[in-house]
């Protein structure tokens, strides 16, 4: 090739050179201040007291209420739970149909199972876990939007709570910041469980690790992961109980998964009123995927990232707890890890 044709394709090649250089400084100069910041926000002690105020929750899965679960298997259960804080049960009961409604036939063991834990475990209440794909999330789903299903799944909560639960525990996703027909459907709820005497719990998205998150995160998903700070306290103020699902994060080691858990405590706390009962959820369960990378995730990161950010921002909190998700998945490990870094 003629030494003239190479010179003329040199600015060429530094051009694409630069334009690669500065796309990986876009990307790579946050990623890497992000994980510091989320490095040091682990750094330092808890504060002293702040363990377990016999306030935690634990979700159960289907098995307790379809038939599979017999009396020894609660008496086991009573057998894990005992000197812990757990006070709370949240024991899957649905889903719900997508128009809200919820057959009986899905939770024939309900009451059985109500009982037995008033026996094994007393003072512990049992929730009705109940939970659907929203139909923001794919081609079909709950549509919050329809008054006709808000109804449907307000008279289903009417009706767990006919067989015996002492709660309604809440679980729709993926829920866009924001949803006004959600906050909407929590005012009904709460009016039925107010007049029940009853619970009314929800699990919670992650907040706005940053501000706006959300938004930026909307234009490419349709579904983002997070909700404003600003919607996690409208939720907050609407029920008795708020569970944060902090986990799924991607977060690729302990110390930044800690940092995080630490923050969402904190952002957690500062819209959560005193009268609202805010959990944080431990991952009771062992996967290696982009969204949750096992080795990181693990359950002491999380207790020790939840003790940080109570100490930070509300140490003498009395209505904050720990909640393992969840039992069919656990570990001896993450047993030992919650105990050890919780409960004392």
């Amino acid at each position: 090739m003629p030494e003239s044709a190479k010179k003329r394709r040199r600015p060429w090649v530094r051009r694409v050179r630069r334009a690669v250089l500065v796309l990986a400084l876009v990307l790579i100069v946050p990623l890497v201040a992000v994980e510091t910041a989320l490095r040091v926000n682990y750094m330092g002690d808890p504060a002293d007291g702040t363990y377990t105020r016999d306030r935690d929750a634990m979700w159960l899965g289907h098995a307790w209420v379809d038939g599979r679960k017999k009396d020894a298997d609660v008496t086991a259960l009573a057998g894990r739970l005992e000197d812990t804080g757990v006070r709370d049960l949240y024991v899957h009961t649905g889903p719900l149909e997508h128009d809200g409604t919820l057959p009986r036939s899905v939770y024939p063991r309900a009451r059985w199972f109500i009982d037995a834990v008033h026996r094994e475990l007393p003072g512990v209440r049992v929730q009705a876990f109940l939970g659907d794909v929203l139909a923001n999330g794919g081609p079909e789903g709950l549509e919050l939007s329809d008054a006709a299903t808000r109804a449907e799944v307000v008279r289903s909560a009417g009706q767990v709570l006919d067989t015996g639960y002492e709660g309604v525990h809440l679980d729709l996703e993926p829920l866009h910041s924001g949803d006004g027909h959600y906050l909407d459907l929590l005012d009904d709820l709460r009016e039925l469980t107010k007049g029940r005497d009853a619970q009314l719990s929800v699990a919670a998205h992650q907040i706005d690790p940053l501000p706006h998150l959300h938004s930026v995160a909307g234009l490419v998903a349709d579904h983002p992961k997070w909700w404003s700070q600003e919607f996690f306290g409208q939720v907050a103020r609407r029920v008795d109980q708020i569970a944060v699902m902090s986990y799924d994060t991607a977060r690729l080691f302990e110390s930044t998964y800690g940092g995080y858990v630490a923050q969402q405590t904190s952002l957690a706390l500062e819209v959560t009123p005193p009268t609202t009962h805010l959990l944080m959820g431990l991952p009771f369960y062992y996967e290696s995927n982009p969204s949750h990378w096992g080795h990181a995730e693990t359950v002491g990161a999380a207790v020790r990232g939840a003790r940080l950010g109570l100490s930070r921002t509300d140490p003498d909190r009395e209505l904050f707890g720990l909640a393992p998700y969840i039992d069919f998945a656990a570990t001896e490990t993450n047993w030992r890890e919650f105990k050890d870094g919780w409960v004392r």
